[in-house]
């Protein structure tokens, strides 16, 4: 059964928005509001803290659309705003600290081949488990893919802090990807000595 309710472009919702539409603001909403969530619970790392992050988002999208140039893309721009406004929320909430890790070089690489084979909650679980700092530099860099120096721009930090608390990140990630595994990989051998 086919729906007869018409498609917009995201030009049509911008210009609906910029006129203070309900129905378009609710379009916007719709379109962005699974997406936008998990990044502000990337950053907020639970769930009530994403919530709110993710309505004063929308406002600040709502309020400032006309600010849109149409320079790159309109999720783009969309998802900067969240980003913004997660690390808004991370310095007024929990006075992100973010302290100089002078051994971060000599930390092992990062197995980033096991994170393929443990579940997205899994992985999300342990990334929000990570102390503010770490959770948030780890989320520019990786997720959002902002370079160090824009990471140092943003948190007012060196780039070196930047990159020795994404060494760090990725350290305790690896420990704790490495805990995972073991424990799953010995219940499955368990799990298959009990079924012979």
């Amino acid at each position: 059964m086919e729906s007869n309710s018409p498609t917009y472009t995201d030009q049509q919702i911008i210009q609906g928005c910029m006129k203070a539409d309900r129905k378009f603001q609710e379009l916007l909403y719709k379109k962005f509001s699974a997406k936008m969530y998990a990044v502000c619970l990337r950053y907020a790392g639970e769930v009530n803290s994403a919530q709110d992050v993710l309505q004063d988002g929308f406002v600040k999208v709502f309020t400032n659309i006309e600010k849109f140039r149409g320079e790159g893309s309109f999720e783009g721009w969309v998802r900067r705003i969240f980003v913004n406004t997660s690390l808004e929320f991370i310095r007024k909430k929990s006075n992100l600290y973010i302290a100089q890790e002078p051994d971060a070089n000599k930390m092992r690489d990062f197995d980033e081949n096991g994170l393929q084979k443990l579940m997205k909650e899994d992985i999300l679980e342990m990334i929000q488990s990570l102390s503010t700092g770490y959770r948030t530099i780890f989320n520019l860099y990786i997720v959002e893919g902002f370079s160090h120096k824009e990471i140092a721009e943003m948190l007012n930090v060196s780039e070196g802090t930047s990159k020795s608390q994404l060494a760090r990140a990725r350290y305790i990630l690896k420990e704790r990807l490495e805990t995972k595994m073991k424990f799953t990989s010995n219940n499955n051998y368990n799990s298959s000595e009990i079924n012979k």
